[in-house]
Formats: C-alpha cells, sequence, structure tokens
C-alpha cells in the first residue's frame, strides 16, 4: 500500500486538503467512521456537473471550484486520504444498472464510474463512492485501480487519423444474472 500514500500525477497531497479532510479525522475516531464521513461531506459540499472538468484536472482545482464527476470526487478522497498520512487508491469499474425495488438509480449508473479506497490495516482496502455518498458493495464491479486516473483510464491506445480532435462515449449496462 505503500505507493498509494505518495503523490500522483492528478493527486498531490496539500495543507488544503489536509484542512478539508481534518473534520472527519480527528483524534482516537475509527478509520471506517472517518472515511464515511469524509465521504458524505464531499458528496455535500460538492456540486456533481458533467463537463465542468477534464481528465487532466488536478485535485487542488477540484478542491477549489467544488464541482466535477465521480472522478474529480474520487481524486478528492483520496488526496484527503493521503494529506493526512493515510493509503488512498483510486478506483474504475461500473455500477449496477437496475436499482433494487424502491430505490434510485445511482448517479454514474450507465457510464464508467470511479470511487476510492483506504488502506486499512488488517482488514484491508475498504472502498466508499463519495458520489453518492456510499460504501461500495456488490453493485459496483472493479475494472482496475492505481495511483489515479492517468493509471487506469477505461480506454487507453493510440489512433491514426487526421481529426484534430476525438471524444470518449461509454454506454453501459449492468444488471445481474438472474439465478437458476
Amino acid at each position: 500500500a505503500r505507493q498509494y500514500l505518495l503523490d500522483s500525477p492528478l493527486v498531490a497531497a496539500s495543507a488544503d486538503l489536509a484542512e478539508y479532510a481534518r473534520p472527519s479525522f480527528t483524534p482516537g475516531r475509527p478509520a471506517l467512521d472517518a472515511l464515511r464521513d469524509l465521504a458524505g461531506r464531499i458528496h455535500d459540499d460538492f456540486t456533481y456537473e458533467p463537463g465542468a472538468t477534464a481528465v487532466t484536472t488536478k485535485v487542488d482545482e477540484v478542491l477549489a471550484g467544488r464541482r466535477g464527476v465521480c472522478q474529480d470526487f474520487a481524486h478528492l478522497a483520496i488526496g484527503c486520504l493521503r494529506s493526512v498520512g493515510l493509503a488512498g487508491r483510486y478506483v474504475s469499474g461500473y455500477l449496477e444498472t437496475t436499482p433494487q425495488a424502491g430505490g434510485s438509480r445511482l448517479v454514474g449508473a450507465d457510464v464508467s464510474h470511479a470511487w476510492a479506497s483506504l488502506y486499512v490495516p488488517p482488514i484491508g482496502w475498504v472502498h466508499v463512492d463519495p458520489t453518492n455518498d456510499q460504501l461500495v458493495d456488490d453493485h459496483y464491479v472493479t475494472t482496475a485501480w492505481g495511483r489515479d486516473y492517468g493509471d487506469v483510464p477505461p480506454l487507453k491506445g493510440v489512433v491514426f487519423t487526421e481529426a484534430r480532435e476525438h471524444e470518449l462515449e461509454v454506454v453501459v449496462d449492468v444488471a445481474r444474472l438472474e439465478s437458476g
């Protein structure tokens, strides 16, 4: 877990991130409680706004702008964890598309999604989704993890074309298989 304590290209620890994290990580508070509190504060304090940021947006810009998407909120949580000396990891994947009976559709369903995880010895990695303010459960499908988005983009490759711009559009429908 040591590599997840260090700065990465999109997520650098800072005094501003440590200050934002401090109310969640008070002395003596269990790590899982602090992680849940941090996710709740990010969910409440930041606006989910597609198009407000890009895949190259750094975490300090997200903190200042108070808006972004799941990738930004995962980066923010990871930056806060690293800024208080904890190992934070970026996780990329998908959400189950169909909500359970009586449930509402989660933000990030039908597209690639991102969340954060904290290394808690001796438990291991504990995953939290600050975009939806919840712990990650069996409705999430992990495809990759790394230090930040740059380690695990959903599509990476080389295209030879005369085009000057390109845009990635991902549409996914994740559903539980019927048993039997």
